[in-house]
């Protein structure tokens, strides 16, 4: 074996005992003999809507829903993607009805029911805004797996940095996947018909 060979040979060696090592390793701890289920999205909840309204998981049932996590100080990823889904119930006509849509504040120390309402009156009227205690926010935030972290600003004011996904969930409430707004409002709409 020459001087050129010899690295690659310890090179090769060193990597095919990686892989054997790694692959004993997974069968050890059960990773051949089991599918593992990804970590559940969604679960119980109680919260109050803009009116004043108790809303829980059970309100889910029984048609798809889109949610979205936000805060109503939001200078422009919340507004954009509520307007992207008040589009796309306005695309629905009156299956629109057929849909629960939520707006979940992550900002419960400023997001009252009177601000939410406030706020949504600029969108689609089927949009719910939900919101609660800080107790109950962060049980949500937990069980639908969103990042929510409060970002002090200089002049002692703060912001929101949150996940910006839309979950998509089935009629049975558990989750489908991240809804797609990225796209003409019809398209989004026919997607979201086949869950009614």
């Amino acid at each position: 074996m020459d001087k050129t060979t010899r690295p690659l040979a310890v090179i090769a060696a060193f990597g095919a005992s990686l892989v054997v090592g790694l692959l004993v390793t997974f069968w050890l701890i059960g990773g051949f003999g089991t599918v593992t289920r990804p970590a559940a999205i969604g679960g119980p909840f109680q919260l109050t809507d803009q009116n004043g309204q108790t809303v829980t998981e059970k309100n889910m049932l029984g048609k798809p829903s889109i949610i979205f996590f936000g805060f109503t100080h939001c200078p422009d990823i919340c507004p954009t993607s509520l307007f992207e889904m008040s589009e796309v119930l306005r695309a629905m006509g009156p299956d629109a009805g057929k849909v629960n849509a939520y707006f979940v504040s992550v900002d419960p120390e400023r997001d009252t029911t009177a601000a939410m309402k406030d706020y949504l009156s600029s969108f689609d009227p089927n949009l719910k805004g939900l919101t609660g205690t800080p107790d109950q926010i962060a049980a949500m935030i937990s069980a639908y797996r969103v990042y929510a972290k409060k970002v002090p600003l200089k002049d002692g004011d703060y912001t929101m940095d949150h996940t910006a996904l839309i979950y998509l969930m089935d009629r049975d409430g558990r989750f489908v996947r991240p809804f797609d707004l990225k796209r003409k409002p019809e398209e989004s709409a026919a997607d979201l018909r086949r869950y009614l």
